[in-house]
């Protein structure tokens, strides 16, 4: 693993440990020319279908892309990153789970939402508003209504 500090190739696992659900091992590394500390997170490779985006084109599921996104609608809210990353956790789960090679976008937009939902509503509304697209204050208040509804 390379040093995040100095460059160098080589590192030593000082500590290792699965994280609190089981799906990443944690690793403290300790850099064999500076001797910096250094966290990694392994993860199990998995395969995840391709994003088909509405124009047509397809791109690989991007975990940090997906994280991104989720942080910014999330931005001055009080969820937490361990929130955050079990949401997209579960997200990966359905994406594999549903067995397609390719998923639509709208679907990931969904499921996302669906998600931002029960995780915090404020959330929910923006990641909503740049999802959909809103032409207008009228489909914005509409979203609003339903959210309050439920």
């Amino acid at each position: 693993m390379k040093c995040p500090f100095c460059g160098f190739a080589d590192s030593k696992v000082v500590d290792s440990r699965p994280d609190k659900g089981g799906a990443t091992i944690r690793r403290r590394r300790e850099c064999e020319s500076c001797g910096k500390r250094f966290t990694t997170h392994e993860r199990v490779e998995e395969i995840l279908p391709l994003v088909t985006k509405r124009d047509g084109r397809r791109e690989a599921f991007d975990r940090m892309k997906l994280v991104s996104g989720i942080q910014k609608a999330c931005e001055k809210r009080p969820v937490s990153v361990e929130t955050i990353e079990r949401l997209v956790d579960r997200l990966e789960t359905t994406l594999q789970e549903s067995g397609e090679k390719e998923i639509p976008s709208t679907q990931l937009g969904e499921w996302v939402m669906s998600e931002l939902h029960k995780v915090d509503q404020v959330a929910y509304v923006r990641f909503a508003s740049v999802y959909r697209s809103f032409k207008d204050i009228n489909e914005f208040m509409n979203e609003l209504q339903d959210l309050l509804k439920k």
